[in-house]
């Protein structure tokens, strides 16, 4: 039988669209003055025009980068003074945010509830940036992002808003000032994207040349530029044809995780594809062993962290004890997972964990 693939969080397969959109790109370098240099830069205006209109924007707000994490980077070392986020943000901005406090940045890292959800009373007067996830990456939960935009701009401080995980689920948030996008989330399987609305400056991460308004010197990657608009593009049009079934599928597989022992993690209000649980008797390593040996993959919380023994530091963060952050388990199905794979998994499921149980 084929192998069954439900880590769509952890990366997404690249879409159809996006491979046939690259079967012809431009070789030239956009910044060049001949013919085919001016054929990459057309292809990348197009590109760029394409992304602006999918996100609502104008193409002076959009800015292409290699990645999600640059686009994160960027918008928070772009801008300064405090800086608050939340204990369960993605390690991309968490990561940032060490860093900047390293350099002497104010940095408030506040608390989150037991279902990874934030609270905006966090921001105070003298914030100078908030940067709130779309969705928890791990849990799935979508975040309160109106009320925290609202509280921000109340206080004079811009709002980021990480839309790497969920985008493809949830609509963009409006009035946000920063927001970064990852390719290979929406299946582009490349690039990234950071939305920077108009009027606002931000200092660049690389140095060198004019390009993307100026915020991001180098070679421009007209190919990665194609592959997140035309994703961007498909996600508008598709989103909520999908939605309904992953709703149905991903509750039969929290149904089934809990009746073998699991404890549901997240918010109710959850992204559609997410079905999230921890087992106090399991090891996370050892479901996911068993799983893909039974030829499903599956995760056990953030791609980012999975080289790590560490637990989960969004499962920490929502007072969960140790045993239950290390017996972590993430399914997450895509635009491809078909119902007849959700009840393969479902078998495997009850086969695969009673057996992992039975040897802790």
């Amino acid at each position: 039988m084929s192998r069954i693939y439900l880590d769509d969080a952890g990366s997404a397969p690249v879409l159809p669209e996006v491979a046939e959109a690259l079967r012809s790109v431009p070789q030239g370098n956009p910044s060049s003055p001949h013919a085919e240099g001016r054929a990459a830069r057309a292809a990348l205006d197009r590109a760029r025009d394409a992304a602006a209109i999918a996100m609502g924007a104008r193409g002076v707000e959009i800015t292409f980068v290699s990645s999600g994490t640059e686009a994160v980077n960027l918008a928070l070392f772009g801008t300064g003074g405090r800086l608050v986020t939340w204990e369960a943000e993605h390690q991309s901005v968490l990561g940032a945010a060490r860093r900047a406090q390293l350099l002497g940045r104010e940095v408030v890292v506040a608390p989150v509830d037991g279902t990874a959800t934030v609270d905006a009373d966090a921001i105070k007067p003298g914030t100078a940036l908030v940067s709130v996830g779309l969705a928890n990456n791990e849990v799935g939960t979508i975040q309160p992002v109106a009320e925290v935009i609202a509280r921000a701009h109340q206080v004079g401080a811009l709002v980021h808003v990480d839309a790497c995980a969920g985008l493809r689920w949830s609509s963009l948030p409006n009035g946000a000032d920063l927001v970064s996008i990852s390719g290979h989330k929406l299946g582009a399987g490349r690039g990234g994207l950071l939305f920077v609305r108009d009027g606002i400056r931000i200092d660049p991460l690389l140095y060198g040349g004019p390009q993307e308004w100026g915020r991001r010197a180098g070679f421009e990657d007209v190919a990665a530029a194609i592959a997140v608009a035309t994703a961007l593009s498909v996600c508008t049009l598709q989103g909520d044809a999908r939605r309904a079934a992953a709703e149905r599928q991903s509750r039969l597989l929290r149904d089934t995780l809990a009746d073998l022992g699991g404890t549901v993690t997240g918010a109710e209000k959850r992204l559609p594809n997410y079905a999230t649980c921890t087992f106090a008797d399991r090891r996370g390593e050892d479901m996911l062993l068993a799983l893909d040996l039974e030829g499903i993959a599956a995760s056990s919380g953030s791609a980012c962290a999975s080289g790590s023994l560490d637990p989960s530091h969004v499962l920490l963060a929502m007072g969960l004890t140790m045993e239950q952050a290390l017996g972590s388990l993430r399914l997450t199905t895509g635009y491809a997972t078909t119902d007849d794979e959700v009840t393969r998994t479902v078998e495997v499921l009850c086969r695969v964990l009673r057996r992992v149980r039975s040897h802790a």
